[in-house]
């Protein structure tokens, strides 16, 4: 799938899946990597190495340095594809060096699916299921 890139960089890992926005600030723990917010889809989940696959975020604009703070902590996921990457996101993806995608048709993407993120040339490519 072609996207837009939002940060540069290539990873290959498992992805974790939400179709609900997430919020950084209040919604991941910044030490752990664990999403917090209740009732969230991920809540109990570690995003740590994963690729972490939701459509938008929100909240916050706090958000951005809890991105650069899990990154910090060694508990930041290796990559992040959106639906649309709005300013709080972008901003903490280029600052911790994370590679991002958006403009992905992100319902392709399945929970635990092996993603290739090929952020330099705006790719995504689901490796196996």
């Amino acid at each position: 799938m072609k996207g837009r890139m939002i940060s540069p960089g290539k990873i290959e890992s498992v992805a974790i899946v939400s179709e609900e926005p997430i919020g950084f600030y209040g919604g991941i723990d910044i030490k752990t990597g664990i999403v917090i917010e209740k009732g969230h889809p991920l809540e109990g989940r570690s995003v740590e190495d994963k690729i972490l696959v939701f459509p938008c975020g929100k909240g916050s604009t706090v958000g951005s340095y809890v991105i650069y703070g899990l990154k910090k902590n060694g508990v930041a996921p290796s990559g992040i594809i959106n639906k649309e990457t709005e300013t709080i996101v972008a901003t903490g993806v280029i600052l911790a060096g994370i590679p991002c995608v958006d403009q992905i048709e992100i319902e392709k993407i399945k929970d635990g699916d092996t993603v290739l993120l090929d952020a330099d040339n705006a790719l995504v490519k689901i490796q196996k299921n």
